[in-house]
């Protein structure tokens, strides 16, 4: 069993930390997904009539990424937090990318709710998940460039295994190698916020939602919590 954990030296720096990990086993992606096609539509449709808009930077949600980047070195307007680049893609094009059902599901959860959200193929991770910051000689092949090998600053915020980098900048951009397909069983999502007390219930909403998309198409599903008071 996969343990996911947030190492103290990050769990000090950012003592708000809240992750949601959702996890789901027999997960089917090659059957259709109503619920999650319809939840596509819906945003969609709101944001085209005006009554409703993706989170930006201006945004309190949005705004503690940028400043937690800005401290471990990274400039969030060239390299933004996945929630920030997906609702500006969508307020742009008017529309989500159509990637396959699991991950058009927690696409769809984390710009409606701007939250950052990212998954893990588990049958692809090795050994133990933790957010910690990086020592500078890890690896990281970034997601659809399976022959580009990057290498993490020092000081770096990553979500990494035994292996490599799993996600770099916190929740920038996932690997190649846990990518998730529709082929994918057995998966780890996790949502994320930086200020448990002010937005807790809205992750524990995104989490419930995010769940009730995957319920029809898995046969377990679980929701675990991580932060400064539970690490592991």
């Amino acid at each position: 069993m996969t343990t996911f954990r947030i190492s103290p030296a990050v769990a000090d720096a950012f003592p708000g930390t809240l992750v949601a990990v959702v996890t789901a086993t027999g997960l089917r992606g090659r059957e259709p997904w109503p619920a999650t096609t319809a939840a596509l539509a819906d945003l969609e449709r709101r944001l085209a009539d005006g009554t409703w808009q993706p989170a930006d930077e201006n945004d309190p949600r949005i705004e503690a990424w940028h400043t937690a980047y800005r401290s471990f070195g990274t400039n969030p307007r060239r390299v933004r937090p996945s929630v920030d680049a997906l609702g500006r893609r969508l307020a742009k094009k008017g529309t989500l990318p159509r990637i396959n059902p699991a991950v058009d599901s927690y696409n769809t959860v984390s710009v409606r709710h701007g939250l950052p959200a990212g998954a893990f193929d588990l049958d692809q991770v090795t050994g133990d998940v933790e957010i910690r910051y990086a020592d500078g000689g890890e690896t990281f092949t970034p997601l659809g460039e399976p022959d580009t090998v990057e290498h993490p600053k020092p000081g770096e915020v990553v979500y990494a295994d035994t292996t490599g980098v799993l996600t770099r900048h916190w929740n920038h951009r996932d690997a190649h190698r846990t990518r998730v397909t529709e082929d994918s069983t057995r998966v780890a999502f996790v949502l994320e916020t930086l200020h448990a007390t002010r937005d807790g219930q809205l992750l524990e909403t995104a989490a419930a939602e995010l769940r009730d998309l995957l319920a029809p198409h898995a046969d377990d599903i679980t929701v675990h919590h991580l932060g400064p008071g539970t690490p592991a």
